[in-house]
Protein backbone atom coordinates (compact mmCIF):
# COMPACT_ATOMS: atom_id res chain seq x y z
CA UNK A 1 0.00 0.00 0.00
CA UNK A 2 2.61 2.52 1.13
CA UNK A 3 4.99 1.68 -1.81
CA UNK A 4 1.88 2.28 -4.43
CA UNK A 5 1.18 5.80 -2.85
CA UNK A 6 4.66 6.87 -2.90
CA UNK A 7 4.69 5.64 -6.70
CA UNK A 8 1.20 7.69 -7.09
CA UNK A 9 2.46 10.62 -5.39
CA UNK A 10 5.87 10.40 -7.54
CA UNK A 11 3.99 10.45 -10.83
CA UNK A 12 1.87 13.25 -10.03
CA UNK A 13 4.94 15.59 -8.88
CA UNK A 14 6.38 14.42 -12.64
CA UNK A 15 3.06 14.96 -14.59
CA UNK A 16 2.81 18.67 -12.16
CA UNK A 17 6.23 19.69 -13.40
CA UNK A 18 5.30 19.12 -17.13
CA UNK A 19 2.14 21.58 -16.84
CA UNK A 20 1.44 25.23 -16.98
CA UNK A 21 -0.38 26.79 -14.11
CA UNK A 22 -3.47 27.34 -16.17
CA UNK A 23 -3.38 23.04 -17.63
CA UNK A 24 -3.07 22.30 -13.70
CA UNK A 25 -5.76 24.43 -12.56
CA UNK A 26 -7.93 22.93 -15.49
CA UNK A 27 -7.15 19.47 -14.85
CA UNK A 28 -7.59 19.56 -11.14
CA UNK A 29 -11.33 20.44 -11.93
CA UNK A 30 -11.21 18.14 -14.84
CA UNK A 31 -13.74 15.06 -14.77
CA UNK A 32 -10.00 12.47 -14.52
CA UNK A 33 -10.45 12.67 -10.86
CA UNK A 34 -12.79 9.75 -11.04
CA UNK A 35 -9.44 7.57 -10.43
CA UNK A 36 -9.56 9.18 -6.91
CA UNK A 37 -12.75 8.58 -6.08
CA UNK A 38 -15.89 6.47 -6.82
CA UNK A 39 -17.93 7.16 -9.77
CA UNK A 40 -21.45 8.45 -9.21
CA UNK A 41 -24.11 8.71 -12.00
CA UNK A 42 -25.65 11.99 -13.26
CA UNK A 43 -28.18 12.08 -10.79
CA UNK A 44 -26.85 10.87 -7.42
CA UNK A 45 -25.90 12.41 -4.86
CA UNK A 46 -22.55 14.95 -4.69
CA UNK A 47 -21.16 13.44 -2.07
CA UNK A 48 -17.36 13.22 -4.02
CA UNK A 49 -18.12 16.63 -5.46
CA UNK A 50 -15.73 19.44 -6.39
CA UNK A 51 -15.44 20.43 -2.91
CA UNK A 52 -14.03 17.22 -2.27
CA UNK A 53 -11.55 16.97 -4.14
CA UNK A 54 -9.17 19.45 -3.28
CA UNK A 55 -5.41 18.09 -2.27
CA UNK A 56 -6.61 15.28 -5.07
CA UNK A 57 -2.84 14.99 -6.53
CA UNK A 58 -2.06 13.59 -2.74
CA UNK A 59 -5.00 11.22 -2.68
CA UNK A 60 -4.26 7.28 -3.71
CA UNK A 61 -6.50 6.40 -7.17
CA UNK A 62 -9.40 5.56 -4.79
CA UNK A 63 -7.61 3.00 -2.11
CA UNK A 64 -8.82 4.86 0.89
CA UNK A 65 -9.73 8.24 0.49
CA UNK A 66 -13.71 8.30 -0.25
CA UNK A 67 -15.90 7.78 2.92
CA UNK A 68 -17.23 4.74 4.23
CA UNK A 69 -21.10 3.53 2.61
CA UNK A 70 -22.28 3.96 6.22
CA UNK A 71 -20.91 7.36 6.21
CA UNK A 72 -22.33 8.25 2.56
CA UNK A 73 -25.56 6.62 3.69
CA UNK A 74 -26.06 8.96 6.90
CA UNK A 75 -24.90 12.14 5.64
CA UNK A 76 -27.37 11.68 2.59
CA UNK A 77 -29.93 10.66 5.16
CA UNK A 78 -29.39 13.86 6.70
CA UNK A 79 -30.51 15.73 3.94
CA UNK A 80 -33.07 13.87 2.59
CA UNK A 81 -34.25 13.87 6.23
CA UNK A 82 -34.51 17.79 5.92
CA UNK A 83 -36.10 17.93 2.93
CA UNK A 84 -39.00 15.82 3.97
CA UNK A 85 -39.20 18.13 7.19
CA UNK A 86 -39.63 21.11 4.80
CA UNK A 87 -42.58 18.77 3.14
CA UNK A 88 -43.89 17.98 6.37
CA UNK A 89 -43.88 21.76 7.04
CA UNK A 90 -45.07 23.13 3.74
CA UNK A 91 -48.50 20.58 3.93
CA UNK A 92 -49.30 22.01 7.58
CA UNK A 93 -49.25 25.48 5.94
CA UNK A 94 -51.38 24.81 2.93
CA UNK A 95 -54.13 23.31 5.51
CA UNK A 96 -54.65 20.46 2.61
CA UNK A 97 -53.87 17.25 4.44
CA UNK A 98 -55.64 14.78 2.87
CA UNK A 99 -56.11 12.68 5.80
CA UNK A 100 -57.45 9.07 5.91
CA UNK A 101 -57.49 6.52 8.21
CA UNK A 102 -55.61 3.22 8.13
CA UNK A 103 -56.66 1.39 10.94
CA UNK A 104 -59.21 3.97 13.15
CA UNK A 105 -58.68 7.39 14.35
CA UNK A 106 -55.59 6.71 16.39
CA UNK A 107 -54.11 5.41 12.86
CA UNK A 108 -53.80 8.13 10.43
CA UNK A 109 -52.16 9.51 7.52
CA UNK A 110 -51.78 12.41 5.37
CA UNK A 111 -50.53 13.66 2.33
CA UNK A 112 -47.24 15.06 4.10
CA UNK A 113 -46.55 11.17 5.27
CA UNK A 114 -47.00 10.26 1.52
CA UNK A 115 -44.93 13.10 0.13
CA UNK A 116 -41.90 12.83 2.49
CA UNK A 117 -41.91 8.72 2.42
CA UNK A 118 -41.98 9.08 -1.47
CA UNK A 119 -39.55 11.53 -1.21
CA UNK A 120 -36.67 9.63 1.52
CA UNK A 121 -37.24 6.26 -0.11
CA UNK A 122 -36.68 7.24 -4.08
CA UNK A 123 -33.45 9.72 -3.27
CA UNK A 124 -32.35 7.36 -0.83
CA UNK A 125 -33.03 4.16 -3.44
CA UNK A 126 -31.39 6.83 -6.51
CA UNK A 127 -28.63 6.97 -4.22
CA UNK A 128 -28.04 3.79 -2.68
CA UNK A 129 -29.49 0.88 -5.26
CA UNK A 130 -28.49 -2.08 -3.45
CA UNK A 131 -30.22 -1.04 0.09
CA UNK A 132 -33.23 -2.50 1.34
CA UNK A 133 -35.65 1.02 2.54
CA UNK A 134 -39.07 -0.34 4.89
CA UNK A 135 -41.06 2.44 5.29
CA UNK A 136 -44.44 3.24 7.23
CA UNK A 137 -46.62 3.88 4.30
CA UNK A 138 -48.45 1.23 1.86
CA UNK A 139 -47.82 3.31 -1.45
CA UNK A 140 -48.48 2.13 -4.57
CA UNK A 141 -45.16 1.85 -7.21
CA UNK A 142 -45.04 4.86 -9.29
CA UNK A 143 -42.77 7.39 -10.01
CA UNK A 144 -41.60 10.42 -8.22
CA UNK A 145 -41.62 13.80 -9.06
CA UNK A 146 -38.09 15.11 -9.68
CA UNK A 147 -38.67 17.72 -7.28
CA UNK A 148 -39.19 14.84 -4.69
CA UNK A 149 -35.54 14.27 -4.91
CA UNK A 150 -32.87 15.21 -2.37
CA UNK A 151 -29.53 14.83 -4.68
CA UNK A 152 -27.44 16.53 -1.30
CA UNK A 153 -25.18 15.06 1.43
CA UNK A 154 -23.95 16.51 4.81
CA UNK A 155 -20.54 17.42 4.53
CA UNK A 156 -19.66 17.55 8.21
CA UNK A 157 -20.60 13.70 8.35
CA UNK A 158 -18.37 12.97 5.50
CA UNK A 159 -15.35 14.90 7.26
CA UNK A 160 -15.89 12.51 10.45
CA UNK A 161 -13.96 9.01 11.08
CA UNK A 162 -16.22 6.26 10.63
CA UNK A 163 -15.95 3.53 13.15
CA UNK A 164 -13.94 0.39 12.32
CA UNK A 165 -16.31 -1.92 12.42
CA UNK A 166 -18.44 -0.38 9.82
CA UNK A 167 -15.22 0.57 7.32
CA UNK A 168 -16.33 -2.07 5.24
CA UNK A 169 -19.81 -2.89 5.29
CA UNK A 170 -21.55 -2.72 1.39
CA UNK A 171 -25.32 -1.50 0.28
CA UNK A 172 -26.73 -4.71 0.26
CA UNK A 173 -25.88 -5.84 3.35
CA UNK A 174 -27.71 -2.80 5.01
CA UNK A 175 -31.32 -1.88 6.00
CA UNK A 176 -33.03 1.40 6.60
CA UNK A 177 -36.58 2.00 8.30
CA UNK A 178 -38.22 4.77 7.83
CA UNK A 179 -41.24 6.44 9.40
CA UNK A 180 -42.12 9.89 7.82
CA UNK A 181 -43.84 11.42 10.08
CA UNK A 182 -43.50 10.34 13.24
CA UNK A 183 -46.69 12.00 15.38
CA UNK A 184 -49.69 11.90 12.55
CA UNK A 185 -52.41 12.54 15.36
CA UNK A 186 -50.66 15.16 17.10
CA UNK A 187 -50.29 16.63 13.19
CA UNK A 188 -53.69 16.73 12.41
CA UNK A 189 -54.78 18.30 15.75
CA UNK A 190 -51.81 21.12 15.39
CA UNK A 191 -53.28 21.59 11.68
CA UNK A 192 -56.62 21.56 12.85
CA UNK A 193 -56.66 24.34 15.65
CA UNK A 194 -54.51 26.09 12.80
CA UNK A 195 -57.07 26.83 10.13
CA UNK A 196 -59.72 26.74 12.22
CA UNK A 197 -58.23 29.99 13.44
CA UNK A 198 -58.18 29.42 16.73
CA UNK A 199 -54.32 29.84 16.91
CA UNK A 200 -52.20 31.64 14.87
CA UNK A 201 -50.44 30.27 12.23
CA UNK A 202 -47.06 28.65 12.23
CA UNK A 203 -44.62 31.52 11.55
CA UNK A 204 -42.00 31.31 8.58
CA UNK A 205 -38.59 32.54 8.92
CA UNK A 206 -38.66 36.15 9.54
CA UNK A 207 -42.21 36.50 10.69
CA UNK A 208 -42.90 37.48 13.86
CA UNK A 209 -43.65 34.96 16.25
CA UNK A 210 -44.11 36.37 19.71
CA UNK A 211 -47.97 35.73 19.86
CA UNK A 212 -47.32 31.54 19.16
CA UNK A 213 -47.76 30.79 22.84
CA UNK A 214 -50.70 28.98 22.31
CA UNK A 215 -50.93 25.25 24.64
CA UNK A 216 -52.15 23.71 21.54
CA UNK A 217 -49.10 24.27 19.17
CA UNK A 218 -46.86 22.03 21.82
CA UNK A 219 -48.21 18.80 19.43
CA UNK A 220 -45.86 20.17 16.94
CA UNK A 221 -42.86 19.16 18.95
CA UNK A 222 -44.29 15.36 19.29
CA UNK A 223 -43.77 15.28 15.11
CA UNK A 224 -40.44 14.08 13.60
CA UNK A 225 -38.79 12.70 11.17
CA UNK A 226 -37.23 8.78 11.01
CA UNK A 227 -34.38 7.15 9.03
CA UNK A 228 -32.67 4.34 10.83
CA UNK A 229 -29.87 2.42 9.67
CA UNK A 230 -29.70 -1.57 10.85
CA UNK A 231 -26.97 -3.98 10.32
CA UNK A 232 -26.52 -7.74 11.30
CA UNK A 233 -30.21 -6.90 12.79
CA UNK A 234 -28.95 -3.90 14.80
CA UNK A 235 -29.49 -0.29 14.89
CA UNK A 236 -26.27 1.29 14.13
CA UNK A 237 -27.20 4.92 13.01
CA UNK A 238 -30.11 7.20 12.83
CA UNK A 239 -31.33 10.53 12.21
CA UNK A 240 -34.20 12.39 13.33
CA UNK A 241 -35.75 15.93 12.11
CA UNK A 242 -37.75 18.07 14.03
CA UNK A 243 -39.49 19.99 11.30
CA UNK A 244 -40.90 22.61 13.46
CA UNK A 245 -38.50 23.33 16.11
CA UNK A 246 -37.68 26.68 17.50
CA UNK A 247 -41.67 27.71 16.46
CA UNK A 248 -41.93 29.40 19.65
CA UNK A 249 -39.14 32.24 19.18
CA UNK A 250 -39.36 35.36 17.96
CA UNK A 251 -38.75 37.05 14.74
CA UNK A 252 -35.79 35.43 12.52
CA UNK A 253 -36.55 32.20 13.93
CA UNK A 254 -35.26 28.79 11.11
CA UNK A 255 -37.86 26.45 11.88
CA UNK A 256 -36.52 22.89 12.18
CA UNK A 257 -33.57 20.32 13.50
CA UNK A 258 -31.37 17.61 13.11
CA UNK A 259 -30.12 14.94 15.23
CA UNK A 260 -28.18 12.22 14.26
CA UNK A 261 -25.62 9.44 15.52
CA UNK A 262 -23.88 6.55 14.29
CA UNK A 263 -22.34 3.90 17.05
CA UNK A 264 -18.82 3.94 18.14
CA UNK A 265 -18.61 7.71 16.43
CA UNK A 266 -21.31 9.31 18.54
CA UNK A 267 -24.53 11.81 18.54
CA UNK A 268 -24.79 15.07 17.09
CA UNK A 269 -27.21 17.96 16.97
CA UNK A 270 -28.33 18.34 20.83
CA UNK A 271 -27.15 18.99 23.87
CA UNK A 272 -27.13 15.63 26.05
CA UNK A 273 -28.38 16.02 29.52
CA UNK A 274 -29.92 14.08 32.34
CA UNK A 275 -31.63 13.99 35.14
CA UNK A 276 -30.79 13.62 38.35
CA UNK A 277 -30.23 9.95 39.54
CA UNK A 278 -33.20 10.13 42.17
CA UNK A 279 -35.52 11.45 39.86
CA UNK A 280 -37.50 9.22 37.93
CA UNK A 281 -39.94 11.09 35.31
CA UNK A 282 -41.60 8.46 32.84
CA UNK A 283 -42.46 9.67 29.54
CA UNK A 284 -45.51 7.91 27.42
CA UNK A 285 -48.14 7.42 25.11
CA UNK A 286 -50.52 10.04 24.58
CA UNK A 287 -53.24 8.01 22.73
CA UNK A 288 -52.68 4.57 22.80
CA UNK A 289 -52.74 3.77 26.42
CA UNK A 290 -54.68 1.05 28.25
CA UNK A 291 -54.90 -0.97 31.86
CA UNK A 292 -51.62 -2.73 30.86
CA UNK A 293 -49.76 0.86 30.01
CA UNK A 294 -51.22 2.32 33.40
CA UNK A 295 -50.39 -0.81 35.24
CA UNK A 296 -46.79 -0.98 34.49
CA UNK A 297 -46.33 2.77 34.48
CA UNK A 298 -47.54 2.68 38.41
CA UNK A 299 -44.81 -0.27 38.81
CA UNK A 300 -42.39 2.07 38.22
CA UNK A 301 -42.99 4.42 40.81
CA UNK A 302 -42.41 7.57 39.14
CA UNK A 303 -42.57 11.21 40.91
CA UNK A 304 -43.65 12.45 37.59
CA UNK A 305 -45.67 10.94 34.48
CA UNK A 306 -45.73 12.53 30.94
CA UNK A 307 -47.90 11.97 28.23
CA UNK A 308 -46.84 12.82 24.54
CA UNK A 309 -47.12 11.76 20.94
CA UNK A 310 -44.00 9.94 18.77
CA UNK A 311 -41.14 7.98 19.27
CA UNK A 312 -38.51 9.77 18.02
CA UNK A 313 -39.82 12.82 20.19
CA UNK A 314 -39.94 10.75 23.40
CA UNK A 315 -36.41 9.80 22.69
CA UNK A 316 -35.59 13.31 22.16
CA UNK A 317 -36.93 13.90 25.88
CA UNK A 318 -34.58 11.11 27.62
CA UNK A 319 -31.57 12.41 26.39
CA UNK A 320 -32.61 16.24 26.51
CA UNK A 321 -32.82 15.69 30.49
CA UNK A 322 -36.84 15.59 30.41
CA UNK A 323 -37.58 12.55 31.08
CA UNK A 324 -35.99 9.56 32.70
CA UNK A 325 -37.79 6.72 30.99
CA UNK A 326 -39.78 5.62 28.31
CA UNK A 327 -42.52 3.26 29.28
CA UNK A 328 -45.25 1.90 26.88
CA UNK A 329 -46.35 -1.77 27.54
CA UNK A 330 -47.96 -2.50 24.35
CA UNK A 331 -48.05 -3.54 20.90
CA UNK A 332 -48.48 -0.87 18.48
CA UNK A 333 -45.14 0.74 18.05
CA UNK A 334 -43.02 -0.32 14.92
CA UNK A 335 -39.73 -1.28 13.38
CA UNK A 336 -39.77 2.30 11.88
CA UNK A 337 -40.88 4.22 15.13
CA UNK A 338 -37.60 3.05 17.33
CA UNK A 339 -34.98 2.15 14.91
CA UNK A 340 -33.49 6.07 14.34
CA UNK A 341 -34.26 6.68 18.04
CA UNK A 342 -32.52 3.46 19.17
CA UNK A 343 -29.63 3.79 17.70
CA UNK A 344 -29.19 7.89 18.60
CA UNK A 345 -29.96 6.91 22.60
CA UNK A 346 -27.50 3.50 22.15
CA UNK A 347 -24.82 5.93 21.00
CA UNK A 348 -25.11 8.34 23.87
CA UNK A 349 -25.07 5.08 26.45
CA UNK A 350 -28.75 4.53 26.58
CA UNK A 351 -30.78 1.91 25.85
CA UNK A 352 -34.46 0.12 24.28
CA UNK A 353 -35.49 -3.15 24.48
CA UNK A 354 -38.97 -4.70 24.95
CA UNK A 355 -40.38 -4.86 28.63
CA UNK A 356 -38.71 -8.33 28.94
CA UNK A 357 -35.43 -6.42 28.59
CA UNK A 358 -34.40 -8.31 24.95
CA UNK A 359 -33.27 -6.42 22.47
CA UNK A 360 -35.37 -5.96 19.09
CA UNK A 361 -34.12 -6.97 16.13
CA UNK A 362 -34.18 -4.87 12.59
CA UNK A 363 -33.54 -7.73 9.94
CA UNK A 364 -35.61 -7.04 6.77
CA UNK A 365 -37.39 -9.93 7.47
CA UNK A 366 -38.68 -9.44 10.98
CA UNK A 367 -42.12 -8.88 12.01
CA UNK A 368 -43.05 -5.20 11.97
CA UNK A 369 -44.40 -4.82 15.03
CA UNK A 370 -42.59 -4.42 18.50
CA UNK A 371 -45.40 -7.03 20.37
CA UNK A 372 -43.59 -6.50 23.93
CA UNK A 373 -44.01 -3.32 23.74
CA UNK A 374 -40.91 -0.70 23.94
CA UNK A 375 -39.03 0.04 27.49
CA UNK A 376 -35.91 2.80 26.76
CA UNK A 377 -33.77 4.62 29.40
CA UNK A 378 -30.16 6.87 29.11
CA UNK A 379 -29.60 5.34 32.46
CA UNK A 380 -30.55 2.45 35.16
CA UNK A 381 -32.01 0.40 32.52
CA UNK A 382 -31.89 -2.78 34.58
CA UNK A 383 -33.89 -1.03 37.29
CA UNK A 384 -36.95 -0.25 35.09
CA UNK A 385 -36.94 -3.46 33.83
CA UNK A 386 -37.26 -5.23 37.02
CA UNK A 387 -39.93 -3.03 37.85
CA UNK A 388 -41.90 -4.61 35.21
CA UNK A 389 -45.31 -6.64 36.82
CA UNK A 390 -45.32 -10.37 36.10
CA UNK A 391 -48.95 -9.49 34.96
CA UNK A 392 -47.50 -7.07 32.16
CA UNK A 393 -44.94 -9.25 31.06
CA UNK A 394 -47.57 -12.14 30.56
CA UNK A 395 -50.12 -9.58 28.83
CA UNK A 396 -46.91 -9.10 26.11
CA UNK A 397 -45.37 -11.32 23.73
CA UNK A 398 -41.99 -11.44 23.32
CA UNK A 399 -40.25 -11.59 20.11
Amino acid sequence: MEKKLAEFRARRRAEKSKMSEADLQSRQQSADVHDEQPQKTDDTTAYHSQEDVTGVEDRPPNMSGSPAVVMRLVASAYKVAEKAGSIVRKVLHSGELGVVEKTGANDLQTLADRLAQKSICASLSRHFPNITIIGEEDLPAEKVEEDLIEKGHEEEILQKSCPEEFQDLKEEELVVWVDPLDGTKEYTEASRFLHLGAVAPIPHKGLNTSQFHSPILWLLDNVTVLIGIAYGGRAIAGVINQPFYNYQLGPGATLGRTLWAVLGLGAFGFQLQELPGDRRIVTTTRSHSNKVVIECIHAMEPHKVIRVGGAGNKIIQLIEGRASAYVFASAGCKKWDTCAPEAILHAVGGKLTDMYGNAYCYHADVKHMNSAGVLATLRNHEYYVSRVPPSVLQALKSD
